[in-house]
């Protein structure tokens, strides 16, 4: 194993023998716009009980290493800086050179080509600090750290802390309070700001909101600013526990690989939350719920922060929990947790039926594994099993528990052992047999019921609470329940009254959406659905029962081509747009993953979202989502005169005025047919001299059907930055299967390679985007087989591939049948 992938064992007995008091982090930067390379200059206060550790760095090289100014014999193998002689108390300094990043990790550098300016900024979750400088790269090991940064007299520089003094080009910012490296920031370029401030009480907090130059004509900062002050005022109040770390810039970065990151006082986000085209209310939505997520870390991860990875779970399933819950009770978007059904619940469903699922709380031997849990699980299930939990236990106690791991464990790191005490003195309650049937299990329980007996079958039996709702028309035909049952369930059958459960109802188990759970509608009420979704009037309920019927068609038990006749009744119908958005996702994975007769369903769909694009209100966000909807759907069916039509104005839409981003939507189909020229590519991208535009031109002209070669080529021996990959691999993959067909072969023969040169973010991409879409998972299986002792990142990558296309042939087989 490579001295780079960290293990838990290792790092344990690190944390045993040396702590950390100070780090003083010195950047070079100044060439920034020429030079690969950076220098930098560490400083670590530390006290060892060993006289022999080790620092982690993966950078050009390093110069210099001074053990209390001593010189010290340079032992650098590319990832640990030996450190030999420490006498307790000891001051390392370290003289080393960095490398700019391309692909996300480490300090990324990016150039934008609408105006040649140079933007970075630093990523380091889960352990790439030491891709900029170098340290002890773990959680538990914390530290005040002081970051003095050189770079052009005219950029912007952020850190985590206030500027504290400029010395020349020199920023020196205010010392940190203690905090883990991966959460260490620094952010320079001559970034767009807009400032704010946000006032709690007798609390003052300085706010920043920034984009790149380029793209600040499409920043509405004055919302960001809004629902970041709704946002310090709930959990200032709900937590009862200030902001901890002074000031709060947020940047919205290019060629980012994650949605957002909390770097306290200097959170990150990805700039598609810039909206360069028109967005609908669903996406605001997931903007402010993304901001609170973030927020909500300040206090679940950066104040309190886990000892290792395997709670990874303490900090991201608490956020995306409270990013819902804030979202509710402190924004406009007080439908956050519909969403949360819809999408947030899909992503954990589907990622814990997977042969790799595993526990919320995880065993994580190493960092490998760290990286490829940021999943479904650590996020969505987790925060799935507190919404759980809150009304278990009720929500003042929930919070309360909350308030008291702050005050116990304030920058410092916990297990879950610390967070179960605190809520089970909260609340009063022994919390372990909870814990045990939820935190420490897989797989999600299945819930059905039982109309002639009176009962409801839970598969995988936990203690759950939830409420059971029984869908009756009203007098105006609608279907409501205005006083559903509250019930516990323990054991795999648990009574409940369904008296008024007669025909013409639905029987709606989870209402309200309290608990993890795969919901079953009975025969009964799948009838009543097929007939009359859109007479169910609560925005919940539906997006319940659509998630239901969708579990049911990814399990094969529901046909996929009923699912996408579903689909064209009721989805012109819905009038939440968030759920329309949803279903329009669902649908296209249907038509092109699980309907038996493709073509067939390929048709129908893209001319019911072009009827319904025609006949949406004008400028609605129903309109740009059936747009969306048809624009991905044209890919596979030939509707070129419309698709030219409508760019060359021949058609014109009431509401729409085609921009860049729709524009490139529609040649991106174009070219996956056939029906587009490199030059007519290149032309389109003479209009667009953007970051997204050059994004945009490289997935389209990647997807011609005579560019595959190239394609393959770029991607497996080249190096294009993270952003350009993702835009390749898009390309490559959209077109139909016979054009990659004869790339099977060489992408089982890749995968050792690719896992062992590139960063595992590239490697990723590469083994989940390039993964073939056979007939079989003979080719898949053959390959497992035959690399046991592959890296288990690397294997989990593929079985987890191999699990989704073996669902699809299951569901085809069903749908055939």
């Amino acid at each position: 194993m490579s001295t780079a992938n960290l293990t838990r064992s290792e790092t344990a007995h690190r944390a045993r023998v040396v702590t950390v008091s100070a780090y003083d982090v010195v950047l070079d930067l100044s060439g920034a716009r020429t030079e690969p390379e950076f220098g930098v200059v560490a400083t670590i206060e530390l006290a060892a009980s060993s006289p022999e550790t080790w620092l982690d760095f993966l950078g050009a090289g390093v110069d210099r290493v001074e053990i209390d100014g001593r010189e010290a014999e340079v032992e650098y193998d590319g990832a640990r800086i030996a450190l030999r002689g420490l006498t307790g108390a000891s001051t390392v300094r370290v003289h080393a050179r960095g490398r700019y990043s391309r692909t996300g990790e480490g300090l990324h550098r990016f150039v934008d080509p609408a105006d040649g300016e140079t933007y970075l900024y630093t990523q380091y979750e889960p352990a790439d600090a030491r891709r900029v400088f170098p340290c002890f790269e773990q959680p538990n090991l914390k530290a005040p750290f002081t970051f003095r940064v050189t770079a052009p007299a005219e950029w912007l520089v952020l850190s985590n802390e206030r500027l504290d003094r400029t010395d020349g080009d020199t920023r020196v910012f205010a010392p940190t309070r203690p905090i883990s490296t991966y959460i260490t920031a620094v952010v320079a370029g001559p970034y767009h700001r807009v400032e704010g401030r946000s006032v709690q009480h007798d609390l003052v907090i300085d706010l920043g909101v920034h984009c790149r130059k380029s793209l600040a004509p499409f920043l509405d900062a004055e919302a960001v600013l809004d629902v970041t002050r709704a946002g310090l005022d709930f959990f200032h109040d709900v937590f009862d526990y200030e902001y901890p770390f002074g000031k709060y810039d947020q940047v919205f970065v290019p060629e980012y690989n994650l949605g957002a990151m909390e770097n306290p006082g200097c959170v990150t986000f990805t700039e598609s939350y810039v909206f360069r085209s028109p967005a609908t209310r669903s996406q605001y939505a997931r903007r402010a719920n993304t901001i609170l997520h973030e927020m909500a870390h300040m206090w679940f991860g950066d104040l309190v922060t886990m000892q290792w990875w395997d709670d990874l779970w303490l900090k991201e399933s608490f956020a995306d929990y409270m990013g819902s819950y804030a979202s509710v009770a402190a924004t406009e978007f007080t439908d956050a947790w519909v969403a949360f059904a819809q999408r947030r619940k899909a992503w954990a469903y589907s990622q814990d039926q997977l042969p790799t699922t595993h526990p919320i709380v995880a065993d994580i031997v190493d960092l490998d594994a760290a990286k490829l849990n940021f999943d479904g699980i650590t996020y969505a299930k987790g925060a799935s099993v507190l919404k759980q939990l809150a009304a278990f236990v009720g929500e003042d106690d929930f919070l309360g528990g909350a308030r008291l791991y702050f005050r116990r464990h304030a920058y410092g790191n916990t297990t879950l052992a610390d967070l179960l005490a605190a809520l089970q003195d909260s609340s009063l309650r022994d919390l372990g047999p909870w814990a045990d049937a939820w935190l420490q299990t897989t797989g999600p329980s299945t819930l059905t019921v039982d109309r002639a007996r009176g009962v409801i079958v839970q598969t995988d039996p936990r203690p759950q609470r939830l409420d059971v709702a029984v869908l009756t028309p009203d007098a105006d035909g609608d279907l409501v329940d205005r006083a559903p049952q509250e019930v516990h369930l323990a054991g795999a059958e648990t009574p409940v009254d369904l008296t008024r459960a007669v025909d013409g109802t639905v029987v709606l188990l989870n209402d309200g959406d309290h608990t993890y759970a795969k919901v079953r509608l009975d025969d009964a009420s799948l009838a009543v659905v097929e007939t009359s979704l859109d007479r169910v009037p609560d925005d919940l309920r539906r997006s319940l029962i659509w998630s239901a019927v969708w579990n049911a068609t990814r399990d094969a038990e529901y046909p996929a081509s009923r699912f996408v006749d579903l689909a064209c009744r009721f989805a012109p119908s819905e009038p939440h747009e968030g759920i329309l958005g949803s279903v329009l996702a669902d649908t296209a994975v249907a038509v092109e993953r699980y309907v038996a007769d493709r073509d067939r369903a390929r048709a129908v769909w893209a001319d019911t979202a072009y009827e319904q694009l025609l006949g949406a209100e004008a400028g609605s966000d129903h309109q740009l989502e059936w747009l969306r909807a048809w624009s991905a759907a044209v890919v596979h069916v030939d509707r070129t005169d419309r698709v030219r039509d409508l760019l060359t104005g021949r058609t014109r839409i009431d509401g729409i005025a085609l921009d860049a981003e729709q524009r490139w939507a529609l040649w991106f189909a174009l070219a996956a047919r056939g029906d587009a020229t490199t030059a007519e590519l290149d032309d389109v991208l003479s209009t667009d001299r953007t970051g997204a535009g050059e994004v945009a031109h490289t997935a389209a002209t990647a997807a011609l059907p005579d560019a595959a070669a190239r394609v393959w080529t770029a991607l497996t021996e080249e190096s294009p930055s993270n952003e350009k990959v993702g835009a390749l691999v898009r390309g490559f993959t959209a077109g139909e299967r016979a054009r990659t067909e004869g790339y099977d072969a060489r992408y089982y023969a890749m995968l050792d390679d690719v896992w062992r040169e590139r960063t595992i973010e590239i490697a990723r991409r590469l083994v989940v985007g390039l993964f073939p879409q056979a007939e079989s998972t003979d080719d898949a299986d053959r390959w497992l087989s035959e690399h046991p002792d592959s890296p288990a990142a690397l294997r989990r990558q593929v079985i987890e591939q191999r699990d989704h296309l073996a669902r699809a042939l299951r569901a085809r087989a069903a749908d055939a049948e």
